[in-house]
């Protein structure tokens, strides 16, 4: 410890020991004070509450303090807003102490305190990329005077952002920040374990490869006891039956995979009088906030949320967590069981309640690779060529023009323009969102018509989100809704939303202005969202397979009804697992081959064998069908001379989901999805495997 604090700064050890009563650093702060002290490029790497936070704020404060750094030197960015308002209060404090500020920017900050933050600049600035971006390219911001003195950029989540397109976005924010600072930016990424930390790293570096960088991941010490249970209840009624039972007195976390389930759910507590609260994403931030904050403060009481909880908002101690059905990744399960176990003596915990019975086999799956210390790599999508598309544009309002030879600069070589890089540009200009003047290039009127709305607001988000319609209770706003729940016409009586775990009658529909005026009511309610699935990976989908064959997780324990279930899916698949090799199996006339490969690989096997499947299929997890006439010789002759793989088939809906999709040529659209959609490692690893043609015998 006396080692680890020579390093900070005086004035902060004084109140690390005498404001919070700090005995010692835990051993990633300790760790973290020599690199991020000496500039270097870091991820910190420990499991949920593991004190990240503090280990990248204590000696970048301390740094501060010894290099003079004035103005706004330190970007600390956040994947939630929810997340930075948690965060601002305990950041504002430590600060403070060596007189320090820190202030919060993202969506719901208001014109004054914007003004204010503008005029009088914090040490430490709380933001999401999309509202940095929204300050490099608005008028009312000086860029180059607000981000001269940026030094530092902390990413909490960073393995959040790294997994979607909002990772590739924001390093091409920071390329062009560093650029306007005139010096590269030092970067320190917060992250829960994940399975290839140092590629994460070098990731989070963008074109800063030349910059020492290290991972700090201390070895971690006694395993804390951990329960994990899993049971089958069979329906949501049964799930809340058993919530209430359970645990009464103590405050419980509830996962679930969507926002109609998380209203269902919420409904059937409060139905058997349990004190609940409701958190997702459809949610007006107040009605969020509210219900997270009356959780924190209360003690016998339900919470039941969607991923927005998953990540690192405090919601004060909690006692259990519990999963219905499963998560879709184990880093997933990791940060959720993180929750608990806080408390000196207690354990961390989780309750999976599988409603059906072949989510014991997706929990169990899971849970195989949790035991045995496997973790998902964090794999950054690939060809991100429609956000190559929006920076160029964003590019374009920041800087209101930008040279046709030298754009590029500003990214250096940052792998987000590919060789297609100048055929997007040319697009652009021929399409007329970008108009050309010269060796110059400015915003077009094709750009002012596509996305130009509310100062090109709809350019700085990332993500397409489905039109939805404002649910208003008085002038109090509760959340939002999809259309679809509100314009089906076969239901008889009035109609009824469910929304924060109660029961709304609607009274006026707006259509033009997208409002639904609500009032409560007793009467049952419905809930509905689209949803996005996008299936399970190649190794959590062979988990399962693993699972049927015999294995069992680890330090897991089932249920005698789960038990039961798994039994059953073990009798029902014996004919589609081998232990030497996969199952191609034929009865009542169809033909499957029983890959377990996940989805995207079962697409890249689908589209590269089209003389052997059946077209008309929805590609799923754990099989392909197969023409049923086809033979074992024909099936191994089809098989054998596989070449290159074929990208998956896309359709108009497909681009049409993708964000940005309309700057992009038709071809390279199609492309970008395509690419998405498989899984060419994994496809080829099924072809490698060994074959096993079973005919049912009935």
């Amino acid at each position: 410890m006396t080692t680890a604090l020579d390093r900070l700064h005086p004035a902060l050890v004084h109140h690390l020991v005498n404001t919070l009563g700090w005995r010692e650093l835990r051993p990633l702060q300790q760790e973290a004070i020599e690199p991020v002290l000496a500039g270097k490029d870091v991820v910190l790497l420990a499991p949920t509450a593991g004190g990240k936070t503090e280990a990248a704020t204590f000696p970048l404060l301390s740094a501060m303090e010894q290099h003079n750094w004035q103005g706004l030197s330190v970007l600390y960015i956040c994947p939630l807003r929810a997340l930075l308002n948690n965060l601002q209060p305990r950041l504002a404090s430590y600060a403070a102490w060596l007189g320090r500020t820190v202030e919060l920017w993202h969506g719901d900050v208001g014109a004054g305190p914007r003004s204010r933050i503008l005029r009088e600049p914090p040490d430490i600035l709380l933001t999401t990329p999309e509202s940095l971006e929204g300050m490099l390219v608005s008028s009312k911001v000086d860029a180059r005077q607000l981000f001269a003195n940026v030094r530092a950029v902390v990413v909490d989540e960073v393995h959040a952002f790294a997994g979607d397109d909002r990772g590739w976005h924001l390093l091409a924010v920071l390329e062009r920040l560093a650029r306007l600072a005139g010096a590269p930016l030092q970067r320190i990424g917060l992250s829960a374990t994940v399975g290839n930390p140092d590629e994460l790293l070098r990731w989070l570096q963008g074109s800063q490869h030349g910059r020492a960088r290290v991972v700090v991941a201390p070895a971690a010490g006694v395993a804390a006891e951990v329960d994990v249970t899993v049971d089958h209840v069979g329906s949501i009624v049964n799930a809340a039956k058993v919530i209430s039972l359970l645990h009464q007195g103590e405050k419980r976390l509830v996962f679930v995979d969507s926002r109609r389930r998380a209203e269902e759910l919420g409904a059937a507590l409060r139905a058997r009088d349990v004190t609940t609260f409701i958190s997702h994403s459809s949610l007006s931030s107040d009605e969020r906030r509210r219900s997270e904050q009356a959780f924190a403060d209360a003690r016998d009481c339900v919470i039941v949320a969607t991923s927005t909880l998953e990540l690192g908002i405090d919601v004060g101690d909690l006692d259990r967590v519990i999963q219905i059905d499963a998560p879709r990744s184990v880093a997933s399960f990791l940060q959720r069981l993180g929750r608990t176990g806080r408390r000196s003596g207690s354990t961390r915990n989780c309750l999976f309640l599988c409603l059906e019975p072949d989510a014991v086999l997706v929990a169990a799956g899971l849970l195989e690779r949790w035991a045995a210390g496997w973790v998902e790599p964090i794999v950054p999508p690939v060809a991100p060529r429609h956000i190559a598309a929006q920076q160029i544009l964003a590019l374009a309002l920041q800087e209101h023009t930008i040279g046709t030879k030298t754009w590029r600069e500003w990214w250096g070589d940052l792998p987000l323009f590919d060789d297609d890089a100048q055929k997007l540009l040319e697009h652009l200009l021929s399409e007329g969102y970008l108009e050309r003047d010269g060796a110059m290039a400015f915003i077009g009127p094709e750009a002012e018509r596509k996305f130009g709305r509310r100062y090109f607001s709809d350019l700085l988000a990332v993500f397409s989100a489905p039109p939805e319609f404002t649910v208003l209770a008085g002038r109090s706003e509760i959340g939002r809704v999809g259309d679809d729940v509100l314009m089906t016409d076969d239901q008889d009586g009035p109609r009824v939303l469910l929304l924060a775990g109660r029961a709304w009658q609607v009274g006026h529909i707006d259509w033009k202005r997208r409002r639904c005026y609500v009032e409560p009511t007793d009467l049952p309610g419905q809930a509905k969202w689209g949803s996005g699935s996008g299936g399970l990976s190649f190794d959590l989908t062979q988990a399962q397979r693993a699972v049927l064959l015999g294995a069992e997780p680890s330090d897991v324990t089932f249920t005698q009804r789960a038990q039961a279930a798994l039994n059953e899916l073990r009798e029902e698949h014996s004919r589609h697992v081998a232990d030497d090799g996969l199952v191609f199996f034929r009865a009542a006339g169809n033909l499957h081959w029983w890959t377990w490969a996940g989805t995207a690989a079962n697409r890249t096997l689908h589209a590269s064998l089209p003389t052997l499947v059946d077209a008309r299929q929805r590609i799923g997890d754990r099989s392909i069908r197969l023409h049923p006439d086809a033979t074992a010789k024909e099936v191994s002759q089809a098989l054998s001379k596989v070449g290159d793989l074929s990208p998956p088939p896309t359709n108009e809906s497909a681009i049409r989901g993708l964000k940005f999709a309309a700057a992009l040529p038709p071809d390279l659209a199609h492309r970008t999805i395509a690419e998405r959609l498989g899984d060419h490692v994994s496809a080829t690893a099924v072809l490698e495997q060994p074959r096993k043609f079973y005919v049912d015998a009935q």
